[in-house]
């Protein structure tokens, strides 16, 4: 197995010699003895943490720590201090630099053993975490391969289904997932035909049957997974196609008996959709959509919700001024 990469910055040998005896069997160290050095060692060995001293020949410590981590290639590299300068103002000014913890010496090598595993922990999950990240961006951009929408539209949805659930009363944690569920709600159409998804005109009867099934599909693929994320876009997957009044698809809930994850991203979706510009269509002004929305409510939407939605609705816009697709509103 491949040792995680630790980078030791000090230009007393003898300090180098202590961190190697240290720390050698379990991580794959690389030195340097200035800083010059140590930023080329970070572009070459791009170190998962670096051991880091303030009293450098050519720059102190405080002034490397942000330009080490700036070039960072991984952008997930940390920093701790490792110095003689102890004492609450320079720890304070380790941890303004950008540092993650801060010992000072003489150094006990239970404790820089302990700490430097601590913060490698942290290293890998910030790695994961990015990578569960950027894989839920990729499902969300699949689920509109086919068709005609953009990913701006995927993430700008999302973005106002995040704003309708803080509303609404929903935690930060709960807010976060919801935006990155919202983004794969429509996984499913994935398995619908590239001619029904892209056609300029409106569907047939048999075109319909086809288009209402993209629900159950997604649902199908995303509920393989027992992350939370992935169980609530399964939901929402399954449910935005449902209405208030029960005349939705796929099984005519109706009322309270919609989550109200799908019940937030249905107004999302929609408002979205109205605003948007196509090819075959000029998106609707905001006046005409907020009417939608109204004449909507306690048939299609959820009549709280989509009072709240319009209520956001300045707040909706400063988000929607955040992209950059060629869609305007009037």
């Amino acid at each position: 197995m491949k040792l995680p990469t630790v980078l030791v910055v000090d230009d007393e040998p003898t300090n180098l010699s202590l961190l190697r005896s240290i720390l050698a069997d379990a991580y794959h160290l690389v030195f340097a003895c200035n800083g010059r050095d140590a930023l080329a060692a970070v572009l070459k060995h791009r170190p998962a943490l670096v051991l880091l001293d303030v009293g450098l020949p050519d720059i102190d410590g405080y002034a490397l720590c942000p330009r080490l981590r700036e070039i960072d290639p991984t952008q997930a590299m940390q920093v701790i201090f490792v110095t003689a300068y102890g004492g609450a103002q320079q720890e304070s000014a380790g941890f303004e630099a950008g540092a993650v913890d801060y010992i000072v010496k003489p150094v006990s090598a239970p404790i820089v053993r302990a700490r430097v595993a601590a913060h490698l922990s942290l290293v890998r999950a910030t790695a994961l975490e990015r990578s569960y990240r950027d894989a839920i961006e990729m499902l969300g951009h699949a689920g509109h391969y086919n068709d005609t929408d953009t990913g701006e539209h995927i993430w700008r949805m999302a973005a106002y289904a995040a704003a309708l659930a803080r509303a609404a009363g929903w935690d930060a944690e709960r807010c976060a997932r919801l935006k990155l569920a919202a983004a794969m709600h429509d996984m499913g159409k994935l398995g619908i035909p590239q001619a029904i998804l892209r056609k300029p005109g409106p569907l047939d009867d048999a075109e319909w049957v086809i288009m209402r099934t993209h629900p159950k599909i997604g649902y199908d693929i995303l509920s393989r997974s027992e992350a939370p994320v992935f169980k609530l876009a399964a939901e929402v997957s399954l449910r935005h196609h449902e209405k208030w009044d029960g005349s939705g698809y796929p099984d005519g809930l109706r009322g309270e008996e919609i989550p109200q994850s799908a019940r937030i991203v249905a107004l999302a979706d929609v408002f979205d959709a109205l605003s948007m510009c196509r090819p075959y269509k000029p998106g609707w002004a905001v006046d005409d959509i907020i009417g939608h929305l109204k004449a909507g409510a306690g048939s299609h939407f959820d009549p709280w919700l989509a009072q709240l939605f319009v209520e956001l609705m300045p707040q909706l816009l400063a988000i929607k001024e955040q992209f950059h697709d060629v869609e305007t509103v009037a």
